[in-house]
């Protein structure tokens, strides 16, 4: 009987700004954020001021052993010293439920725990069922609904996790 080979997720990486595939991994994503998220809610434009600020990160991960095509990132920022928020978590859709936005997530909130970050919140439509659940897997709670956070008429629960 032959032995089945498991499947080894890729990693998770994290932008280096300085790294001479970059600018590649970064049109990818922008690429990415305009395909997921509405036009106002997008990122795309603004990304590169975003992480600019140092107490931004964004991990990564890749389709394959070639790391050709970017398929799912997390974006964070460290409001202070003890808290934090996750201001995107994306992934490709042909490429869901295999486990990427699970160890985005995972890897997002091991990194701020690293920092010596309490407490971990983020935003997230009430409609996207998917990414609730989720974020109550990987243990955070919704704390409030905030009205209109999206648009009128468009909700959100800020989620947090204590860590």
């Amino acid at each position: 009987m032959a032995a089945v080979a498991a499947a080894v997720a890729p990693p998770i990486l994290e932008l280096d700004p300085s790294h001479d595939r970059a600018g590649r991994v970064m049109e990818d994503i922008v690429r990415l954020e305009r395909r997921i998220f509405p036009k106002h809610e997008s990122l795309a434009r603004s990304l590169h001021d975003e992480l600019k600020r140092r107490n931004s990160g964004l991990i990564y991960t890749t389709s394959g052993a070639d790391g050709e095509e970017v398929i799912g990132y997390a974006m964070y920022t460290c409001n202070t010293s003890l808290c934090a928020t996750i201001t995107k978590l994306a992934v490709k859709e042909s490429c869901r439920r295999q486990g990427h936005g699970e160890a985005l997530l995972a890897a997002a909130v091991e990194r701020c725990r690293r920092r010596k970050i309490q407490r971990l919140s983020l935003h997230v439509d009430p409609t996207r069922t998917a990414a609730v659940a989720l974020y109550r897997k990987a243990g955070f709670q919704v704390d409030t609904t905030v009205e209109g956070y999206y648009a009128p008429h468009r909700d959100a629960y800020r989620m947090y996790l204590d860590l």
